[in-house]
């Protein structure tokens, strides 16, 4: 039997990833913070990456029921988007929380059913879902991007130490999907504003105009495709360290190995920041 858990499995990516490996023949424990239903074949695990006690749990369960997991896809995470002034620290601790200290959490408790994984010298594999904003900072996505560059680390660390047991480490760069994420994010950072010293708000007005037009020139695609990528780095023999999707082939491939203010004036003319003047003069 070839079992695998897919994190932050009730939206987007991962209802589309949780298919596509039932589809496939593939066991699916479908992690879940809430009440969830994929069908009789795919089985829901109550899990919260926030909290270490439910992923403990989540492992044990799991642990009950197989000898070993194919694969563990780290695909919760969440959006904390604005200027970094204006990003209140609760919603700091809810983006490194959700997209960083997560799937640590999760790696941790399940790498002994990764090393047993499906047969005798067959370890399972690690599949991090992260963003090209993991090696390209944005502006305004200051929080997000400060997750991703942490999940980039923490995954370029473990592939080397697991090698030994020859478990691959592997990372997923989406672009733009059409998924409630960005939504989500929207309204997220709404709250925040309103709850940020109005005079400060005001100091960034021209950036969150432009940034907003900017971003409508992006046309989102669709979910199916990074599911198939991720599907893609859990069945290959020998899969690669790093997958692109989209737009992040070029923005995460290209813009790192720029000179640093040619780097900077693309980002600034890519989100509508170039033409932004401070406030007031």
């Amino acid at each position: 039997m070839k079992a695998v858990l897919v994190t932050g499995s009730t939206g987007g990516i991962g209802t589309a990833t949780v298919g596509l490996l039932r589809r496939r023949g593939f066991t699916v424990y479908a992690g879940a913070r809430g009440p969830a239903d994929f069908g009789p074949e795919v089985r829901v695990v109550p899990l919260d990456v926030t909290d270490p006690e439910s992923v403990a749990a989540a492992a044990k369960r799991i642990e009950g029921e197989v000898d070993g997991l194919a694969a563990v896809v780290n695909n919760a995470g969440v959006i904390v988007q604005g200027p970094i002034e204006l990003v209140p620290a609760d919603e700091w601790r809810r983006q490194l929380e959700v997209n960083t200290l997560g799937p640590a959490s999760v790696i941790r408790e399940f790498l002994p059913l990764l090393r047993s994984g499906t047969a005798p010298r067959t370890p399972g594999r690690i599949v991090n879902v992260s963003a090209a904003t993991g090696r390209v900072a944005m502006p305004l996505l200051g929080a997000l991007s400060a997750s991703k560059a942490g999940l980039e680390a923490l995954s370029n660390a473990l592939r080397l130490e697991l090698a030994p047991w020859k478990i691959p480490v592997v990372v997923i760069e989406p672009g733009t999907t059409e998924t409630e994420i960005f939504a989500r994010a929207g309204i997220a950072a709404d709250a925040a504003l309103r709850r940020a010293d109005r005079s400060r708000v005001d100091l960034y007005r021209a950036h969150l105009a432009a940034y907003e037009k900017a971003m409508t020139r992006f046309k989102p695609g669709p979910v199916d495709k990074v599911a198939e990528v991720i599907v893609r780095a859990v069945e290959s023999r020998s899969p690669r360290r790093r997958y692109a999707v989209a737009e992040a082939r070029t923005f995460g491939a290209v813009l790192p190995n720029l000179p640093a203010p040619l780097r900077d004036r693309l980002l600034a003319t890519a989100t509508g920041l170039s033409g932004v003047r401070a406030a007031g003069s």
